[in-house]
């Protein structure tokens, strides 16, 4: 069976203690939240502005990243399991909501939390709302979107990485190894997530992997796009490359001395815990010094 992955962007739109869910024309009747996939090179922001906006009629601005899920989904006729990473913007329309479809068979409803729990929605999207979970009858785990075949120049990596710290206000930090793309920087812990992997718990192995801790994930801070046109891929060419990355506070309430403990040949050389102003005369990461509040270098 083939792998397969993407990233969905989604939008949780209010009024009056109202939220907005959509359904595209197909049968069975399935609601959503108003969303989308991310495109190539594509921010989740800007992705989730156009796709919200194109589907319900309304000019958005995009807020906080509330929450981040990732499902796989089965699809027999395919032979794909297919793996979704989705993230959840607080989103309002610019002028007042109108909730009128942007075109196309796109239907829109307005929904209290307790009729949003009565209607046939995504798992997802129940989730997200925090709503019970039903599975949904047979057959009705289709995507909406075609699936492309793989494209031999591009890839799509999601990865989840950590701002930790310790009680003592500490920052842990790893180092690329050398080979990989920003050797001998000092980065964020955390990577690729694996297929079937929800982002948290990614991030958590990454941390045992990278830094011999254990944390607790206490907030989602906001998400990373990452476009290189140019990468050197593993084959040893060029590969056009788009990292998505969502960024949690993670806190290790019982610090141990930072070790790598990944297998030789992994992309972390070392990891260390500094003081931020320790932290402030290192070569960082754009992600990491963004992370710590610095600007990138």
């Amino acid at each position: 069976m083939e792998l397969a992955r993407r990233v969905g962007v989604y939008g949780v739109l209010r009024d009056a203690g109202r939220v907005l869910v959509v359904r595209e024309g197909r049968e069975p009747e399935v609601w959503s939240l108003p969303g989308g996939l991310v495109a190539h090179a594509e921010h989740p922001e800007r992705a989730v502005v156009r796709a919200v906006s194109g589907q319900t009629g309304s000019t958005v601005a995009v807020g906080r990243l509330l929450a981040v899920v990732a499902d796989v989904t089965v699809l027999a006729q395919e032979d794909i399991s297919l793996h979704t990473d989705r993230l959840l913007f607080e989103v309002a329309a610019r002028g007042g909501a109108s909730g009128s479809a942007g075109g196309g068979e796109v239907e829109t409803l307005w929904v209290t939390p307790e009729e949003a729990a009565r209607l046939p929605l995504t798992p997802f999207s129940a989730e997200l709302l925090g709503l019970p979970v039903t599975p949904l009858p047979a057959g009705t785990h289709r995507s909406a979107e075609p699936i492309p075949p793989p494209h031999p120049d591009r890839r799509l990596r999601f990865g989840a990485y950590g701002l930790v710290t310790d009680p003592a206000g500490r920052i842990l930090l790893t180092q690329i190894a050398d080979g990989y793309p920003g050797a001998g920087k000092w980065h964020l812990p955390g990577g690729g997530t694996d297929h079937g992997e929800q982002p948290t718990t990614g991030l958590l192995r990454e941390l045992v992997e990278e830094g011999g801790q254990l944390g607790r994930v206490v907030e989602l801070l906001g998400v990373d796009n990452l476009h290189n046109p140019a990468a050197l891929g593993p084959e040893g060419r060029p590969l056009d490359w788009h990292g998505v990355r969502v960024i949690y506070r993670v806190l290790v309430d019982v610090p141990t001395d930072a070790v790598v403990t990944e297998s030789a040949g992994g992309s972390t050389a070392r990891a260390g815990w500094f003081t931020r102003a320790q932290a402030a005369d290192l070569p960082l990461t754009g992600i990491a010094a963004s992370a710590i509040g610095q600007r990138g270098r």
